[in-house]
């Protein structure tokens, strides 16, 4: 019996690993799947309800790592992973996406000599002013096998000299989970709970340093998000570092101001996307959002001066905007205004990348 450990850290990573889990099901009588769960970003309440949601089951082992600076937070994670490592004896290792827990884990894995794979390998943004992007960087270099959501991270991995046999072009997990979770968003009542009907609000996710870390940017935007709550319902779900920096900042008269700016508290992922698949357009500086807007064919601006997931603008329905006052304010007027990007759906994001690599890696565990 091989034995095969995904790590989660952060909510994105939940969307990652869900439907892998599921695919290796197919292979129980050879494979055991377990989950570890790092605790880098933990509430229990939100936690619990993205478990439930994707139908994971308990992780096996978690780790409890908590909040923390980059080099602190990455250290810790690797000493208590390679405790399991030691413990449980994987033959492989599986890391997710781009956050501290990625790069420590493969880091810990690839050190105690076990075998490593990252889902979503390849993706660069080429900014290095990105803690995010330097994960993604030296975990792609360290990893054994990397399965790739877009052409551009083949390209990338190429360029970087990244053994093509050992890249897997294999589609989007995240567009997995988005097509498993899609009945129950859709029947979940979010919209009537909130008063609110489609088409008729924007929604924004809003935590990226660079936006909420600064005051007088979060600021801005947060004033271009009132004046846009007078042409329509402005949903924010408010992340736990955005929120902090709101009441640190004194920026909660600006939210206060603007009736038609409604900020909520943080929502589990069925109720998200029940929000998302009904929102006018979408307003965002996450990554993953990019992807589920190009999915399901709905409008979104990102904010920020780079992306890692090009093909969601190249062929997507997604703009990206330097997160300046002006530009941000034209983008949003000529979304309001004038005739929309339509784009495509991206080749492989079918919903079945998880049964690629667990197909794939059920073949190079044998």
């Amino acid at each position: 019996m091989k034995k095969v450990i995904s790590v989660v850290g952060a909510r994105p990573n939940y969307m990652k690993v869900a439907p892998v889990h599921r695919a290796f099901e197919r292979y129980r009588d050879s494979i055991e799947h377990l989950i570890v769960h790092t605790g880098q970003h933990y509430s229990q309440s939100m936690s619990d309800a993205f478990f439930e949601d994707l139908k994971m089951p308990e992780p096996a082992e978690f780790l409890d790592v908590g909040s923390a600076s980059h080099a602190e937070q990455t250290a810790r994670i690797m000493v208590r992973f390679e405790k399991v490592c030691l413990e449980r004896k994987p033959d492989l290792v599986l890391v997710a996406g781009d956050v501290n827990s990625t790069i420590a884990c493969a880091l810990t894995a690839t050190k105690c000599g076990i075998r490593a794979g990252h889902i979503e390998g390849g993706l660069r943004s080429f900014d290095r002013t990105m803690p995010e992007e330097i994960n993604r960087i030296a975990t792609d270099a360290i990893c054994d096998y990397c399965f790739v959501t877009e052409q551009s991270g083949l390209d990338n991995l190429k360029k970087e000299g990244f053994p093509a046999e050992r890249a897997f072009f294999v589609g989007n997990t995240m567009i997995d989970s988005l097509h498993f979770a899609m009945p129950a968003a859709r029947s979940c009542g979010i919209l009537p709970k909130m008063g609110l009907c489609p088409h008729e609000y924007a929604l924004v996710t809003l935590h990226r340093p660079s936006n909420v870390d600064e005051p007088g940017q979060l600021r801005r935007i947060l004033e271009i998000l009132a004046e846009l709550s007078r042409r329509r319902i402005v949903v924010v779900p408010l992340h736990p570092r955005t929120r902090k920096n709101v009441d640190l900042f004194g920026l909660q008269s600006v939210i206060e101001s603007a009736p038609g700016l409604r900020v909520i508290d943080p929502l589990g992922y069925i109720h998200f996307l029940g929000l998302v698949l009904e929102a006018d357009f979408v307003l965002t500086d996450s990554g993953g959002i990019q992807e589920e807007t190009t999915a399901l064919g709905i409008p979104c601006i990102t904010m920020r001066t780079t992306t890692e997931r090009p093909v969601t603008c190249e062929i997507g329905t997604n703009i990206l905007v330097h997160p300046e006052a002006e530009k941000l304010r034209q983008a949003i007027a000529d979304m309001m205004d004038k005739p929309r990007k339509v784009g495509r759906v991206p080749p492989l994001w079918d919903g079945r990348a998880a049964e690629r690599i667990a197909e794939i890696l059920a073949r190079l565990l044998k």
